[in-house]
């Protein structure tokens, strides 16, 4: 559902900007995105979008501005995604996902695919319209499938991307083409980045992902080879590792985990049996 107005006072709005928002580590040790009443909002703003009401009836707004508001509490400091989605609530971790997922969309779509002219804001955010030929465009999400495929041996394939640091590991993952499903994009991506072909596809979860417009399909998938063979042109390196390999790596620091908000540390630990040792942001 699309609003357009701030004045209810139950409604509650933040800032986003460049993908960051202001968030507030508390004295108790949690973290919360700093959001103020709507009659306390920044009147300047740029764009506005409505993220949804919750159960209480409480609305909630996105301020998209050129900057970060500043802030007389010295708790408040700014931050992304990747560290923001590990300190906040379910809550607000959403509402960030989809402030900065729209903010994306807005900053890359201002011209009219159709025409060429220049389209404005409508629906809170939520479509661009052309008002030269009456066209309109919604904001887009890209299918990417993300995956943990293990061996006749229940070891894991991880690979290292070329522009990732040292050490740095990961699930493989990779966009869905044209004209495939989604379990013919896990054994072709898997074949293409690592030579390993692939047999059983299980779903497991998804998520969003705002980089800039991705929604991630997790999934477990069953070698059926095992020889590695990489494209050197997004996987550098890819390793088999078992339980005990990993452990072992991990404590030795030769293995970096994925980054702590992907779905691929959801994916490796739900075979590893176990948290990861540490997670990067």
């Amino acid at each position: 559902m699309a609003r357009s107005g701030l004045e209810p006072p139950t409604t509650r709005v933040f800032v986003v900007s460049g993908g960051q928002v202001l968030i507030d580590d508390r004295p108790d040790g949690t973290t919360e995105l700093v959001m103020t009443p709507a009659f306390e909002a920044p009147v300047t703003e740029t764009h506005r979008y409505f993220l949804g009401t919750d159960a209480d009836g409480v609305s909630y707004f996105a301020l998209q501005k050129d900057s970060l508001p500043g802030r007389m509490d010295q708790s408040a400091r700014p931050a992304g995604l990747r560290e923001a989605g590990l300190l906040l609530s379910d809550r607000d971790t959403a509402l960030m996902v989809h402030a900065v997922a729209l903010e994306n969309w807005q900053r890359l779509h201002r011209f009219c695919s159709r025409c060429g002219e220049r389209t404005v804001i409508a629906a809170a955010g939520h479509i661009r319209r052309c008002q030269a030929c009456g066209a309109e465009h919604y904001p887009r999400t890209d299918p990417a499938v993300i995956m943990l495929v293990t061996d006749e041996h229940d070891r894991a394939l991880l690979g290292r991307q070329v522009h990732w640091p040292e050490g740095r590991f990961s699930t493989l993952a990779g966009f869905v083409e044209p004209g495939e499903s989604i379990e013919q994009s896990v054994v072709r991506e898997v074949f293409e980045e690592a030579g390993v072909t692939i047999g059983e596809v299980e779903y497991v979860a998804s998520q969003p992902w705002p980089f800039p417009s991705s929604l991630m399909l997790g999934f477990f998938a069953r070698a059926t080879s095992s020889e590695i063979t990489v494209d050197g042109e997004e996987i550098h390196e890819a390793r088999w590792f078992s339980r005990e390999e990993l452990a072992a790596a991990f404590e030795a620091g030769e293995v970096l985990p994925p980054y702590g908000i992907s779905i691929a540390s959801r994916l490796i630990e739900r075979w590893y049996g176990r948290p990861l040792r540490s997670r990067a942001t």
